[in-house]
């Protein structure tokens, strides 16, 4: 049977410093797209504030930009719908299975504090619905409560984009807070691989988290295997 999925992505096309571009980390999103489209689920996107989204540019160079994203941006319906996403008021969340959280750094910015984002996870995750995310994706989780006050991500197994991935992807001194200690705050029990940028996936229950780009494929189908 088909399921509805909504995938979650950044309006932030920069840093702090406006002179670092960032935004979607395109695969993050194609390679989860392309598990669900195979096993014909109905796709959606959704952003904080609606509109347009940018593209993180070192996503787009070899060898990060792979046949999956290359086959999205030669594909104009695709591209279009990264033009006018949806914004969270648009969004009925009974309508939809799942909810995936895509990364890049752009999502630091403007997932963790938008109060829609977080309705929208929350009534999902409450009517049975599954709650993902892939790298830095899960930072759209840190301050999602569920209707009791308590943290979604509390005592739960979670992965994402780690610290040490941070130090060696030469950007962790441009980050405006440390997304795997600000995890483990929250009461979160975090795990990663033994090694940086290899593909690691967790599930809890109904959340299910990949930890960098090299997870995105292995958590939609994890997600999927659950729908």
């Amino acid at each position: 049977m088909s399921k509805r999925i909504l995938h979650v992505v950044s309006n932030v096309s920069h840093y702090e410093d406006p002179a670092h571009p960032t935004g979607l980390w395109l695969s993050e999103l194609t390679h989860a797209w392309d598990v669900f489209a195979a096993q014909g689920h109905e796709q959606h996107l959704v952003s904080p504030s609606g509109g347009p989204i940018p593209l993180e540019p070192r996503a787009l160079k070899w060898p990060l930009l792979d046949a999956s994203a290359r086959a999205w941006l030669a594909d104009g319906a695709r591209r279009t719908l990264l033009s006018n996403t949806a914004a969270p008021q648009d969004i009925d969340a009974e309508q939809f299975d799942a909810i995936y959280f895509t990364g890049g750094h752009a999502v630091m910015w403007d997932f963790p504090d938008s109060a829609g984002l977080q309705r929208i996870t929350r009534e999902i995750f409450e009517r049975g619905g599954i709650v993902s995310a892939v790298c830095h994706g899960y930072c759209g989780l840190l301050n999602t409560k569920l209707s009791d006050g308590t943290l979604l991500v509390g005592g739960r197994r979670v992965t994402g984009f780690s610290w040490t991935e941070e130090i060696l992807a030469g950007v962790a001194r441009k980050m405006p807070y440390n997304a795997e200690q600000e995890m483990k705050n929250r009461g979160a029990r975090y795990e990663k691989a033994w090694l940086p940028f290899v593909s690691k996936v967790t599930v809890d229950d109904r959340l299910v988290t990949g930890q960098n780009p090299q997870s995105a494929k292995a958590t939609a189908k994890r997600v999927a295997a659950l729908l």
